[in-house]
């Protein structure tokens, strides 16, 4: 390879190769973790050797680092190792969700459905439903990337549009929405779970639900709808122009009668479920409000969305399997089931060395005297609200350049930024909110990105001479359209003061 492919010309492009350069040559994101929780110890001793303190404006008590070097300390690291695993909050609830997910998945009722969803909609409307679909698939985790994103390009070549405007709307909904949906998915209690932990250090009873977001990112679907659909008519398209490669268009079938019947079982089952949660949330004496006041926002329903996800996925996948014929027993659950915790094996380990390093960050107080600190220091600047919040945004969206993990990232960033703006007066569902804007703009654009790799084999298939270059400046558009108009969404929800979840208000304390 010569030295001109190695580093490409132009700023972009140069920046990007040194990005990716760079990102490959870091330690693996769990050795990342091990290496971080060994930090932690060796700064809570210096820290405690120069009696660095804060003092808690809320109690007025002095807060002193706590040193993992001291007898006490090493006692903790040696018991409290497998409690921090098996306690730490997202590991719970992601691998209870994708056992769900994965019945659906494997059942083929996802993709069935995708398919549908895409097939159906009229010529001109099909670019808002392909975004759309990009966006709804964050609900059943990878399965937008795998399977949406190479359909997509096949549908704009067989209706004789450039396949890879058909490849970017999706990619778009995909991944620079990817925290925006109509549902719930598996992101939902992953960060709210991590949102918690990070709360807790200032206050031990917070408690974040992992529909906190929920009314916001509700919305925002049909913000990053309409905005992704419009970059990629306006912009997008006619930069790449007609597609003059040598692929030729793929026949796309219809749904068969199996797939038909499969989709009217989900749907029966879907309506009868629908049915059910209605008459345990809605009356005042529903089954699944709170027993003692009858209230919605602290009951069992919000406290076991997670368990709801898990029962309701599985049934929809059972109910198409039986119809479609795809699930003859139980051992074709049982594998759907299994096939989604086969891909879970770096993720926990990953979870062990992050829960380590979380443990060790609340029980040095380093998170609880840098984020007294931090508010101080911010709090003299005398921010406005607005502009805080988008300085938050751009930082989040440059570390994702060279960190792709959304929970990796949330990981490292929550204990730090959510008892900060808790002092501040903000809430930890608004900082998570802003989080999540920041991650997702720059996904599309970003080598860390786990997916990344793949888009470049997708785009390669009519592209040969695609690369990285190539999907960035493509992907750009969207980018800077989803920064501007998210940003916009937020700023007014901010204004109009509205819950941006349930039981999710703007401002701390309540």
């Amino acid at each position: 390879m010569s030295e001109d492919v190695q580093k490409p010309k132009g700023f972009v492009k140069k920046f990007l190769y040194y990005v990716e350069k760079i990102g490959n040559a870091l330690p693996h994101p769990a050795t990342l973790f091990a290496i971080f929780a060994a930090l932690i110890v060796v700064i809570s001793w210096i820290t405690a050797q120069f009696d660095i303190t804060a003092t808690n404006p809320a109690t007025g008590e002095i807060i002193q680092p706590f040193n993992l070097l001291s007898v006490e300390g090493l006692h903790m690291i040696l018991t409290e190792m497998v409690t921090n695993f098996t306690g730490f909050a997202p590991l719970g609830v992601v691998l209870v969700a994708l056992l769900g997910i994965g019945i659906a998945e494997g059942s083929g009722l996802i993709g069935t459905a995708l398919r549908l969803l895409v097939l159906s909609a009229p010529k001109r409307l099909l670019t808002i439903v392909i975004v759309f679909a990009g966006v709804v698939s964050n609900t059943a985790s990878e399965v937008g990337y795998v399977l949406l994103v190479p359909l997509s390009a096949i549908i704009f070549l067989s209706v004789g549009r450039n396949p890879l405007a058909g490849l970017a709307a999706a990619f778009a909904g995909v991944s620079g929405g990817y925290s925006a949906n109509l549902f719930l998915g598996t992101i939902d209690p992953l960060l709210a779970g991590l949102s918690q932990e990070a709360a807790q250090i200032i206050d031990p009873n917070y408690q974040v639900n992992p529909a906190a977001n929920y009314y916001f990112m509700f919305v925002s679907t049909f913000i990053i709808t309409i905005v992704g659909a419009y970059v990629t008519e306006k912009i997008v398209e006619p930069r790449l122009g007609t597609y003059t490669g040598e692929v030729k268009a793929d026949e796309i079938h219809a749904l068969n009668k199996q797939e038909k019947k499969g989709l009217l079982y989900a749907m029966v089952t879907f309506l009868v479920a629908l049915v059910v949660i209605l008459l345990g949330t809605v009356p005042e004496n529903g089954f699944l409000r709170n027993p003692e006041d009858g209230d919605l926002l602290h009951s069992p329903f919000m406290k076991g969305i997670v368990s709801l996800i898990f029962i309701l996925a599985a049934l929809l996948g059972i109910a198409y399997g039986i119809g479609a014929g795809t699930i003859k027993n139980d051992s074709d659950v049982m594998k759907g089931m299994s096939k989604s915790m086969e891909t879970l094996g770096s993720y926990i380990v990953l979870v062990f060395f992050a829960a380590q390093f979380v443990a060790y960050f609340k029980w040095t107080n380093l998170g609880l005297i840098f984020a007294v600190n931090g508010a101080n220091v911010l709090g003299s600047m005398d921010l406005p609200p607005v502009l805080l919040m988008i300085g938050f945004i751009i930082l989040t969206a440059i570390i994702n350049m060279v960190m792709g993990s959304a929970s990796a990232k949330w990981t490292i960033m929550a204990p730090v930024f959510i008892p900060m703006f808790m002092l501040l007066g903000y809430s930890p569902e608004l900082t998570q909110l802003v989080y999540r804007i920041g991650d997702s703009v720059t996904n599309i654009i970003s080598p860390m990105m786990s997916y990344f790799a793949l888009i470049v084999a997708f785009m390669q298939r009519y592209d040969k001479n695609a690369g990285i270059g190539t999907i960035v400046s493509t992907m750009l558009p969207y980018t800077v359209a989803f920064f501007i108009f998210w940003t916009l969404l937020l700023v007014i929800w901010m204004l109009t003061g509205l819950p941006i979840g349930l039981d999710a208000p703007l401002s701390y304390p309540e």
